[in-house]
C-alpha cells in the first residue's frame, strides 16, 4: 500500500512523495542523526554518558563537562554532520542534473576550484590577510569554476554530457594550479594546504557550524522546490520540456545550489572526496528514486557517513587524528571503481 507525505505550500511545488517504507526511513535517518549527536559527542579520551551529553547540552548538568562538550566535542560533531549532509544533497542534485551515476562535486571541477582557491589563499595570502577568510576564499573558487563550467557547456543551451566532460577537464587543471602552488609554496603552507586538501574536521568551532547551517538549511528546502523538475529531468530532455519544465533555467539555478553546498562544506572540512558520490546511491538504496525523499535521505546518509569517518579517525588512532578525508576516500576510491564497472555497458 502506497501513501505519500507531502510538504506544500501555496504554490503546490515543495513536495516529498514516497511510501510509507520511504517515511519511516527519513524517521530513522532522523533518529540516527540525535544518537549521533548524544552519543558520538560522549566518545574520546574520557568518555561522557549520552544523558550526560545531554544535560550539559540542555544546560541541566553540574558544569563540569561543559568545556569538552560544549567548545571541544559539539561543534566537532554537527560540522561533521552538517558537511556531510550539504555534499550529500549537492551530489543528489548532480546526479539528477546530469543524469550520470558517478557525477559529484568532486568530478566536475567544484572542490577542484574551492581547493585551488584555498591553497592559493594559504600559499600568498595567509601571512597578511585573516585566516578568517579561507571559507570565503574557497566558496569563490567554487563558484569560479561552476561559472566557467556553465560558461564553456553552453552552445543553444547545456546539455549533461558537455557538462561533465568539460568539468573533468578544469577539475583537471584546477588540481594542476594547486599542485604548482604547492611546489612553489615554503614548506610550513605546503604542510597546511596539504593538511587542507585531505580533508578534516579537526579543530572544528562554532565558526564552522555557523558557516555551514545556513547553507544546508537555505539549499536543502531549495533543492525540493525542484525535486519534480529533477524527476522529470531524469526522463530526458524533450519529455521534461514537454512537461512544462524550464530546463535551461532549472538546470542553471540547481547547480548553483549544488555549488554553494559543496563550497560551503569544503570551505570549513577541506577536500573530503567521494561523500557526494556515495551518498546518493546509499540513499536510493533507502528510500527509491523520488527526488522529494531522495534528497532529505542523501542529506541524512551524507551527514552519517562523514561522522562516522571523523568518529573514526579521532578515536581509533589516539592521540593521533586522522583526516577523516583519508577513510571517506579508503571507500569512496573502491565504491568508484564499482560503479565504473556496474554501468560499463551503458555508456
Amino acid at each position: 500500500m502506497k501513501t505519500t507525505a507531502k510538504l506544500s505550500g501555496k504554490s503546490r511545488r515543495l513536495s516529498v512523495p514516497g511510501e510509507r517504507r520511504t517515511v519511516w526511513v527519513l524517521i530513522t535517518g532522523f533518529c540516527l542523526y540525535i544518537i549521533a549527536i548524544a552519543a558520538g559527542t560522549g566518545w574520546g579520551n574520557d568518555y561522557i554518558s549520552p544523558l550526560g551529553v545531554l544535560q550539559t547540552i540542555f544546560g541541566t548538568g553540574q558544569g563540569e563537562y561543559d568545556f569538552v562538550i560544549m567548545t571541544l566535542r559539539l561543534p566537532r560533531v554537527l560540522t561533521a554532520l552538517l558537511v556531510g549532509s550539504a555534499l550529500g544533497i549537492s551530489g543528489a542534485i548532480l546526479q539528477g542534473v546530469i543524469r550520470n551515476p558517478l557525477a559529484s562535486p568532486d568530478i566536475i571541477g567544484i572542490t577542484g576550484g574551492a581547493s585551488a582557491a584555498a591553497v592559493a589563499f594559504i600559499t600568498f595570502f595567509s601571512g597578511s590577510v585573516s585566516i578568517r577568510l579561507l571559507p570565503a576564499a574557497a566558496v569563490a573558487g567554487a563558484l569560479v569554476v561552476s561559472l566557467l563550467v556553465y560558461a564553456l557547456s553552453w552552445q543553444k543551451g547545456v546539455t549533461p554530457i558537455r557538462l561533465v566532460l568539460i568539468g573533468i577537464g578544469l577539475s583537471a587543471a584546477a588540481k594542476a594550479a594547486t599542485t604548482l602552488m604547492l611546489v612553489m609554496s615554503s614548506s610550513v603552507s605546503a604542510a597546511k594546504a596539504y593538511l587542507w586538501m585531505t580533508g578534516s574536521i579537526y579543530g572544528a568551532a562554532w565558526e564552522q557550524v555557523y558557516t555551514v547551517l545556513p547553507a544546508v538549511l537555505a539549499g536543502l528546502p531549495a533543492a525540493l522546490y525542484f525535486a519534480r523538475s529533477l524527476n522529470a529531468q531524469e526522463l530526458g530532455d524533450d519529455v521534461a520540456g514537454s512537461l512544462g519544465v524550464t530546463i535551461q533555467r532549472h538546470r542553471m539555478l540547481l547547480v548553483l545550489i549544488s555549488v554553494i553546498l559543496a563550497g560551503c562544506a569544503v570551505s570549513v572540512a577541506g577536500a573530503i572526496g567521494f561523500i557526494g558520490l556515495i551518498a546518493p546511491h546509499l540513499a536510493r538504496r533507502l528510500s527509491g528514486r523520488m527526488f522529494g525523499s531522495l534528497l532529505i535521505m542523501s542529506a541524512l546518509t551524507g551527514g552519517l557517513l562523514v561522522f562516522l569517518a571523523d568518529l573514526i579517525a579521532r578515536t581509533l588512532f589516539h592521540p593521533l587524528d586522522i583526516p577523516a578525508g583519508v577513510f571517506t576516500a579508503g571507500i569512496g576510491a573502491p565504491f568508484f571503481i564499482y560503479m565504473l564497472f556496474r554501468h560499463r555497458n551503458q555508456w
